[in-house]
């Protein structure tokens, strides 16, 4: 294998920091340097050598970042430097771009509309239940069971899949008995 690919990245922000997520799944014999101006990364997907030297718009802590290497991809929470005492009155920011060279930006880096919020509208930070243990399944929205928010609230029994039951023509749709000729 001498043909090194260069991994797909994804990136949103909060004003304190970057969730960095490599876009390549089953992850294997990777190596991961962050330090608080770039982030180098090696690894192997599907047979296929991939790496990323990306240098950051601006320095990160590197010590209080953590990363996780999960099934689907490497999800990367990177926290920003924070400002210098003396620089007080200047509180952390949003980044105009993830990296120091635009050129690579637009090649190499996507952002991550999942997780993207705009500068104005941000409340909380990341969630980053996938990246603290367990089975990865953290940050699935809805999996409360019924009635929890969004996604998979109502799967238990079906109830909110419409027209299925039927599933013979246009059988189970309601409103449509009055469609003369139609087997209902």
């Amino acid at each position: 294998m001498t043909t090194t690919n260069t991994a797909p990245i994804k990136w949103a922000q909060r004003s304190d920091s970057l969730y960095i997520t490599i876009a390549l799944q089953d992850v294997k014999n990777e190596t991961i340097d962050l330090s608080d101006k770039e982030l180098k990364f090696k690894g192997e997907s599907g047979g296929k050598s991939y790496e990323v030297n990306i240098e950051f718009f601006k320095s990160v802590d590197s010590k209080d970042s953590t990363y996780k290497v999960l099934p689907r991809s490497v999800q990367m929470h990177v926290m920003k430097e924070k400002p210098k005492e003396e620089d007080e009155e200047e509180e952390e920011e949003f980044w105009t771009r993830l990296l120091k060279d635009k050129t690579l930006e637009k090649n190499q880096v996507k952002i991550d509309w999942d997780r993207y919020v705009d500068e104005d509208e941000e409340k909380e930070g990341f969630d980053t239940s996938a990246l603290e243990g367990g089975s990865g399944m953290g940050g699935m929205p809805g999996m409360g069971g019924p009635g929890g928010p969004g996604g998979m609230g109502g799967m238990p029994g079906m109830e909110g899949m419409g027209g299925m039951p039927g599933m013979g023509g246009m059988g189970g749709m309601p409103g449509m008995e009055g469609m003369g000729g139609m087997p209902g």
